[in-house]
C-alpha cells in the first residue's frame, strides 16, 4: 500500500475536526514529500536535530510538529519555525520555550504534556504540578508562548477500558482548564494502535506514524 493510500485511508474516517500529525520521525524526505504530495502538510517529529534538517530541505508552507521530549538547550534550533510542541512538561521549559521565541520574534504554541499512564517511563505533569505551574506568576508572565491544549499517551497495553480509563482521565483535566486557559482547543491523544478510542474519549488531535509510512527501521 502506498503511503499516499494509507494517508486517505485513515482521513476517510476520521472526523473533520480531528487533525491527524503524519509522525515522519525517522522517515526520509521522500516519504514525507509523497504525503506532501497526497495534500498533506502536517508532520511530527521527535528529535529536534531531524526536524531542523528536514525543515531546511522541504518546503515552507509545512507544519512541523515536535512530538518527542523536549531538551530546553535544542529548543533554539526549532524556535524559528516549529508550529507546535506537543511534550511541554516543565515550566522551565516553558521558560526557555519564551525567551527563544522572543529572539525569533514569534509566540510559540505549546501543549502541556499530562502523564496518564501506569508507565513510569512516560513523560509529564501530573495534577498537582500542572496547577502549580498555572498558579506560578512566571508562567502567567510568559508572553511569546501560547498554551493551546494538552496532549498524553496511554499505557502501552492490549487493555482497552485501561486505555480508554486514562483517555477519559485527560479529557477531564482539559475540560476542567477551559475557564483558566482560554486559547485552548487541542487535545493531542492517540497514536496509530490507540487513535480510534481516543476520539471516541475526545480527542481531536492524533499522532499516527507507522499506519501511514509503514513499520520503522531503527538503527
Amino acid at each position: 500500500m502506498s503511503i499516499r493510500t494509507n494517508l486517505e485511508n485513515i482521513k476517510n474516517k476520521l472526523p473533520n475536526e480531528v487533525t491527524l500529525v503524519a509522525v515522519s520521525k525517522t522517515k526520509p524526505t521522500g516519504d514525507i514529500m509523497e504525503a506532501y504530495e497526497a495534500g498533506h502538510r502536517v508532520f511530527g517529529e521527535n528529535k529536534v536535530q531531524e526536524m531542523v534538517q528536514k525543515w531546511e530541505e522541504l518546503p515552507k508552507d509545512i507544519e512541523w510538529h515536535m512530538i518527542g521530549h523536549v531538551q530546553r538547550n535544542k529548543v533554539k534550533y526549532m524556535a524559528p519555525f516549529v508550529s507546535l510542541i506537543h511534550g511541554v512538561d516543565s515550566l522551565r521549559l516553558l521558560l526557555e520555550i519564551d525567551k527563544q521565541a522572543k529572539k525569533n520574534n514569534r509566540t510559540i504554541n505549546c501543549l502541556l504534556q499530562i502523564h496518564i499512564a501506569e508507565e513510569e517511563t512516560k513523560f509529564g505533569l501530573d495534577e498537582t504540578e500542572l496547577e502549580e505551574i498555572l498558579v506560578s506568576e512566571e508562567f502567567k508572565a510568559l508572553e511569546n508562548v501560547k498554551i493551546v491544549g494538552l496532549m498524553g499517551m496511554a499505557t502501552f497495553t492490549s487493555d482497552e477500558k485501561q486505555i480508554r480509563k486514562e483517555f477519559a482521565f485527560l479529557k477531564a483535566i482539559y475540560d476542567s482548564l477551559q475557564s483558566k486557559l482560554p486559547n485552548l482547543n487541542t487535545l493531542s491523544m492517540g497514536m496509530s494502535g490507540d487513535y480510534i478510542i481516543a476520539i471516541e474519549e475526545g480527542s481531536n488531535m492524533i499522532r499516527v506514524g507507522s499506519s501511514i509510512f509503514g513499520a520503522r527501521k531503527y538503527q
